[in-house]
């Protein structure tokens, strides 16, 4: 699962500096940055934060979307509130069969960019927290679904996304092992060479199967992990840069 991530400034502007126009950082900077979240040194998809994604209908220019996705049929409000807790993460196998996902993932796919995310090991009833990144320590493109909904009362816009996950790779199978799922999973992260892939359009049957083989093959992106202190509870620091710093638990036998 992806429900904890990292997301600075120059995480989230990767793909826009690609360009080299200066000018469209400079106004996404001035212009889209105030209007998000960040930096996230730690946040909650179910604290719904606001982030930069790149869609396929703007795969250069990024818009402001937020964390949970609203399919466009919800009707109000009281309905978007909750759904959209059960829909931060996509499980990549069933995009195209789930009612909430499937107009999202022939239509709408975008690019979240990252720093690393957070996932929890689970031992004696206890869970531990790992903090996952790139070993170069270079930002992270995560694979998504997006949609832009409509409120049928005022008119006013709202994008949202979905985190796209996969099955977990052999490092991820030790770190997740929550006893509520079956088998690891990790969020879909894609190279650099895969990315356009994954905004293309999709005209045919042939098109949606190599969407498909994206979600099923695991990207060759090296990653590395250290466990942090805690996310949740007394004990949790908050959106501080410190948040990842390395915090070591004896009781945990297994190294990475």
């Amino acid at each position: 699962m992806c429900y904890d991530i990292k997301a600075s400034y120059e995480a989230q502007l990767k793909r826009a500096k690609r360009r080299g126009d200066l000018a469209a950082v400079e106004e996404i900077m001035e212009k889209l940055i105030p209007l998000t979240d960040l930096p996230i040194h730690h946040a909650s998809g179910f604290s719904h934060p606001e982030l930069l994604i790149y869609t396929n209908e703007s795969p250069e220019f990024p818009t402001v979307a937020t964390w949970g996705l609203v399919p466009f049929w919800v009707e109000d409000e009281n309905q978007l509130k909750k759904f959209w807790n059960n829909t931060l993460n996509a499980r990549g196998e069933t995009i195209f069969d789930k009612p909430a996902f499937r107009d999202s993932a022939r239509n709408k796919r975008c690019i979240v960019y990252i720093d690393g995310f957070y996932e929890h090991h689970h031992l004696n009833k206890k869970t531990y927290p790992f903090f996952i990144q790139q070993k170069d320590n270079e930002p992270i493109a995560l694979a998504g679904l997006w949609s832009e909904w409509i409120n049928p009362d005022n008119g006013g816009r709202m994008h949202t996304f979905s985190i796209v996950t996969t099955k977990g790779n052999p490092m991820m199978a030790k770190i997740h092992n929550n006893p509520k799922i079956q088998g690891p999973r990790m969020p879909l992260m894609l190279s650099e060479n895969e990315e356009d892939q994954w905004l293309a359009s999709i005209e045919n049957d042939t098109d949606q199967q190599k969407i498909q083989n994206l979600v099923k093959q695991h990207s060759e992106i090296d990653l590395k992990a250290h466990t942090v202190g805690k996310l949740r509870g007394k004990e949790y620091l908050g959106n501080v840069e410190e948040i990842t710093e390395e915090v070591k638990y004896r009781e945990l036998e297994f190294q990475l």
